[in-house]
């Protein structure tokens, strides 16, 4: 069955952006973009690169892991701000919304139903895994169903911002298998946890 894989970068301190909710690798942002940081997600992670990227840096992979990409409204105007109404026109690009309407891009498809239900649904359908990209509120409304986290760790503290779920999250303490780690000389951390397969309820 496909997972769901909540790819994300965070903090040392689980902000994956500051107080205003703005893109931290934008212009203006604060996250650090080494060299061996780029390299990684373009050779590991391809897919998960937005268009303009893929073609600054000649990225043409399709890549092995995802083939849906899931996002909520904030982040989803992140884009939308900077003039790109579809990042990830290589994948199958789904928006959680209640307030759009009508899908500024041909191919991303808005979803107003429940993303839990929209989700496991699609755990249900062939094909590769699905990418939860964010936001915090999303995370949060999809916290039961995430089946890996891969986090992009950033060697730096924030103090206070987005943190990687949403306050409303449910209070669910789970473990996580630490499965892959990659530590890049420029101390970005890529760290994948997978969730414990559940207790079978019969033994």
């Amino acid at each position: 069955m496909r997972k769901l894989v909540y790819y994300i970068a965070t903090t040392l301190d689980g902000f994956i952006a500051g107080p205003d909710g703005a893109d931290p690798t934008g212009p203006d942002g604060f996250w650090p973009l080494p060299a061996d940081y780029i390299r990684h997600i373009a050779d590991h992670y391809p897919e998960t690169l937005p268009a303009p990227a893929r073609a600054a840096l000649s990225v043409t992979a399709e890549g092995t892991r995802f083939d849906t990409v899931l996002e909520g409204r904030r982040s989803y105007e992140i884009g939308l701000k900077a003039g790109i109404a579809d990042a990830f026109p290589h994948l199958r690009h789904l928006v959680f919304s209640r307030t759009l309407t009508e899908s500024p891009a041909p191919a991303v498809e808005l979803v107003a139903t429940d993303p839990a239900g929209t989700v496991r649904e699609l755990k249900r359908q062939e094909g590769k895994d699905i990418w939860l990209l964010g936001g915090a509120e999303l995370a949060g409304s999809l916290y039961r169903e995430i089946d890996r986290l891969i986090l992009k760790v950033g060697s730096l503290t924030l103090g206070t911002g987005i943190p990687l779920f949403s306050r409303t999250a449910a209070f669910d303490p789970r473990a996580w298998k630490l499965t892959e780690h990659t530590v890049l000389d420029s101390g970005a951390a890529f760290l994948t946890y997978d969730r414990p397969a559940d207790p079978d309820p019969g033994t």
